[in-house]
């Protein structure tokens, strides 16, 4: 290593008014003004490293500083695009207090002493990471925002992943809740067509037991007469009558046609009637009257029993009449007014 070459001249002795020196604090003894000085070979000693730690530490300084420039500016770039993406509030990123520029040159030593400022190239490392070797604070610092968008992007997906888990539940309960209701109008469309063929069964039943009663009691009753022709009908208007309206049914026939018993009673008046000519009447068992009238004979007396289908008489035109026929009338329970024969014929299972 090379001696220091003697000094023609003492240096420049900056003045105290122009304030703190570059690189410390404050004025240091060793800065001058100094004395004119020759070396010797005794007093000449090899150059130690305090120079060259201040170099050392001077590039060091710049490096760390430009790595942590680089990594503060990816931390604010990554917070912001994380930020932009999730839409979430951006992360803070805390730093470590910084020495002052004037510390860091204070120090001359290799090792600085116990409660100075933290090195530069330090910041941000915890034990763990020294002791892997991890000096960079600027990749211990992008390794940790990586970390927090990784973290970020993983809270993203599992709110998608739970977004897409809700929707496809709740077109689920959609899907279940359509087919509720179709399945809901299909059983309300086959209760109602059951119901309907129920009702349509059940008149279809009464109808036949109505059949068969009506059958029945076309068995037990017959028709006044035969080869007849229905000429006027219960309720019809006119002057011929005098109550002002037909009062029963007519079969107009030639005269002399048997007249029947129309079913089994007894015989409760036979003869002339007025303007009803020859008139029979037959009581049934139920208090019902069949008046048989304009008669050209009558065959049976009265308090005769007769069955159904018994001759009881002919037709004529006796009474008040335009021509031979049998006006048939039907008296309920005693009554005067008769009603509807035609009606009543077609209660007992007979249609004239």
């Amino acid at each position: 290593m090379a001696s220091n070459p003697p000094a023609p001249e003492a240096p420049f002795a900056p003045s105290r008014q122009h304030g703190e020196t570059f690189g410390y604090d404050s004025r240091r003894a060793d800065e001058g003004p100094w004395e004119e000085w020759n070396p010797t070979a005794e007093s000449i000693r090899p150059v130690r490293g305090r120079h060259r730690v201040a170099k050392q530490r001077g590039g060091g300084l710049a490096r760390s500083s430009t790595v942590l420039g680089v990594g503060v500016i990816a931390a604010v770039g990554a917070g912001g695009m994380a930020s932009a993406n999730s839409g979430k509030p951006p992360v803070s990123i805390s730093l470590p207090d910084l020495p002052s520029v004037g510390s860091l040159f204070e120090d001359s030593s290799d090792t600085a002493p116990e409660g100075s400022s933290t090195a530069l190239s330090g910041v941000g490392v915890t034990a763990t990471e020294a002791d892997h070797g991890t000096s960079d604070a600027g990749e211990v610092l992008r390794n940790r925002i990586m970390a927090q968008a990784e973290q970020q992007q993983v809270q993203i997906e599992a709110k998608a992943q739970a977004d897409a888990e809700a929707a496809a539940a709740k077109k689920a309960a959609e899907e279940a809740a359509k087919a509720r209701e179709t399945a809901e109008a299909k059983a309300a469309a086959e209760k109602k067509k059951a119901e309907e063929e129920a009702k349509r069964k059940a008149e279809e039943a009464a109808r036949k037991a109505e059949e068969a009663r009506l059958a029945e009691l076309a068995r037990q009753y017959a028709l006044p007469t035969s080869s007849y022709t229905l000429t006027s009908t219960f309720g019809q208007a006119g002057s011929m009558w005098s109550s002002g309206y037909h009062t029963g049914l007519d079969f107009a026939a030639p005269t002399g046609s048997l007249l029947k018993a129309i079913h089994t009673g007894t015989i409760t008046e036979a003869g002339w009637a007025g303007s009803y000519g020859y008139r029979t009447i037959l009581t049934l068992e139920d208090g019902t009257e069949l008046w048989y009238c304009h008669q050209s004979s009558i065959s049976v007396s009265v308090g005769q029993k007769v069955s159904t289908g018994e001759v009881i008489g002919r037709v004529g035109a006796t009474g008040n009449v335009t021509g031979p026929h049998l006006h048939l009338e039907v008296h309920q329970g005693g009554q005067s007014t008769g009603i509807d024969p035609m009606a009543w014929l077609r209660g007992k299972g007979i249609t004239p």
